[in-house]
């Protein structure tokens, strides 16, 4: 293991429809892998390491996704325009700030907040898909308002969440869970009224975000009622829900160290 002498938290953004999530994987093109090829090209050698705030799925995007740079060397004043004049276009650093040794990535983190946007009725312009996700049936949004409200709190999520191990920590606290409009996406390509569920914890469980959003659009369709929504909550020892809404509508908000 090598004694890194320099440590540096990087923020970035990205679009994450052609990408498979953060992690690195054989075989397919991900975040972290084209993080660590341009940073490479900009260091000009491969000694330095780096370590994501987290995972995401394929076609997630970031508002502000938080990246360490272990190194040996200080790093030039430019070193984020450089990155940025290398990385591809869908992915951009947004600032940079030298820490510690002490400083952890994964055990710092105080709140993550999540936007999922969606919207529904008719079918929108395909060119909006890799931002927000299309239901084409209404959807009841008092109702999903009040299902998201239910999310808020302390739950165990086994329901909510895909394959845990023995050891995962299924009990989460959840501080905001709300369903309300969204003007993030202005323009002739979007639909008119887009939709996001915000959502804020410390931390997640594997697809719980995605699952919660698809069990919300299930009772907003009325494909399930009030009675057995609740069900999910109050009874963790029942079988996963059915639902997994898709990736592309979800974006890393904000990360709080």
């Amino acid at each position: 293991m090598a004694n890194w002498t320099h440590f540096y938290l990087i923020r970035i953004e990205f679009l994450g429809f052609r990408y498979s999530g953060w992690q690195k994987q054989p075989g397919v093109r991900t975040v972290h892998l084209m993080v660590d090829k341009t940073v490479e090209f900009v260091l000009q050698h491969t000694n330095f390491k780096t370590l994501g705030c987290g995972r995401t799925d394929a076609k997630v995007s970031a508002d502000d996704y938080a990246f360490e740079l272990f190194c040996m060397q200080e790093l030039e004043s430019d070193f984020l325009e450089r990155l940025n004049q290398c990385f591809p276009s869908d992915i951009k650093a947004l600032s940079i700030e030298a820490t510690n040794s002490d400083f952890n990535i994964l055990q710092n983190q105080k709140v993550k907040e999540y936007h999922y946007h969606f919207c529904f009725g008719e079918k929108a312009n395909p060119l909006s898909a890799p931002f927000i996700v299309n239901v084409q049936q209404n959807l009841n949004l008092e109702r999903m308002q009040k299902g998201a409200r239910v999310i808020q709190g302390t739950h165990n999520f086994r329901r909510f969440t895909s394959k845990p191990g023995e050891e995962t920590q299924l009990e989460r606290e959840i501080m905001v869970a709300e369903v309300l409009p969204s003007n993030k996406f202005q323009g002739n390509i979007f639909p008119k009224e887009v939709y996001m569920l915000r959502i804020k914890s410390k931390g997640f469980l594997r697809y719980q975000i995605r699952m919660l959003m698809g069990t919300l659009f299930a009772l907003g369709s009325g494909e399930i009622n009030e009675t057995e929504y609740l069900e999910y909550f109050q009874n963790p020892e029942g079988d996963q829900v059915r639902w997994i809404a898709p990736g592309s509508g979800l974006c890393l908000h904000k990360v709080v160290f």
